[in-house]
This record gives C-alpha cells, structure tokens and sequence, in this order.
C-alpha cells in the first residue's frame, strides 16, 4: 500500500467518519461519497483512491455501526494508520477487509506526505522523509481477513474449500 497521508486528530469518532444522516442506506458507493464531510467537507473530492489517513489516539470511537470502516473503504482508503484505535472499530475494520494499523509515532507522519506501508516487514516507511517506522503486529486472522477482503469474504471461501473437500 502507498498514497497520500490525509491527517485528522484524536477522537475520530465514527458519526465524524460517516454522519448518521447518511445511515439511511449500507449501500458502500453512496456511504462512500460522505466520507469524513463533518471533519472537511471536500475530503472526498481532494482524496485519491489508495490514499491514507493517519489520525490520532482512539480512531472509530462512538458507535459500533459497521458504516464506518465500509465507508473508508468504499472511498479508496488504503489504510489507516492511528497510535490506538476503539476496539470495536478494530474489529469491524478487518470485518470489512480495511486494514488498519497501530502506530505509537503516527503523530511524526504529516499531511501530505507519501507512506508506504510494507507488510512484509511490518514497516510504515516515510517516503517524504525517509524514517520508517515498525507497527504493532497484526494477528494472522485479522491479516486474513484482510487479504479476502473482509469476514464474508473469507466465509464464503472457507465454505467453498469445505465443499470441494467433500465433493
């Protein structure tokens, strides 16, 4: 993953993500197209696809709405690099296929800059400024989810392995 760092602070709770005016549809193109409005009304229009925010402490706190990691996703963010996140977010992140990465030094990675985020080392790199930086680890599961895009994904994978196992 690589792109361009959209920053926002502490406390990013998920009404702020995606306004709950807009929970009227789960429709992930439509959730997409209000993505961070309250915090920056332009934002979508300003983000490409596989840009990334960077925030501060408690990413997602609020409500348990599952909008919030569809919206991002749905938007084109790649990732979301924070130092914590509110654990139910955590989860429905990977639920979602989002990845999202715990990073003590996110306050070190300024708005504009361009990360890369190398799986294989566990590094976000800096490419701005050159420092990198090792993320907490992400547990194998959460990782496979991820990679299927999401907890339905990798069901309907599971199931299918299953049945031509037993075919």
């Amino acid at each position: 993953m690589r792109g361009k760092v959209w920053k926002f602070g502490d406390n990013v709770d998920t009404d702020l993500i995606i306004a709950a005016r807009y929970l009227n549809t789960s429709e992930p193109s439509e959730l997409a197209k209000h993505v961070m409005e309250d915090a920056d009304p332009e934002f979508v229009s300003k983000m490409e696809p596989g840009d990334i925010i960077v925030a501060g402490e408690n990413f997602g706190c609020g409500s348990s709405r599952e909008h919030a990691p569809i919206a991002l996703k749905a938007a084109g963010i790649s990732a979301v690099i924070a130092p914590t996140f509110a654990r139910i977010f955590y989860r429905n992140a990977f639920n979602m296929g989002l990845p999202i990465f715990e990073l003590p030094e996110a306050a070190e990675i300024a708005e504009g800059d361009i990360v890369r985020i190398d799986m294989e080392k566990g590094e976000v790199i800096d490419e701005t400024t050159g420092k990198s930086y090792k993320f907490v680890p992400i547990p194998d599961f959460m990782q496979e989810l991820v990679d299927a895009g999401g907890l339905i994904e990798y069901a309907k994978k599971e199931l299918a392995q299953k049945e031509a196992k037993n075919a």
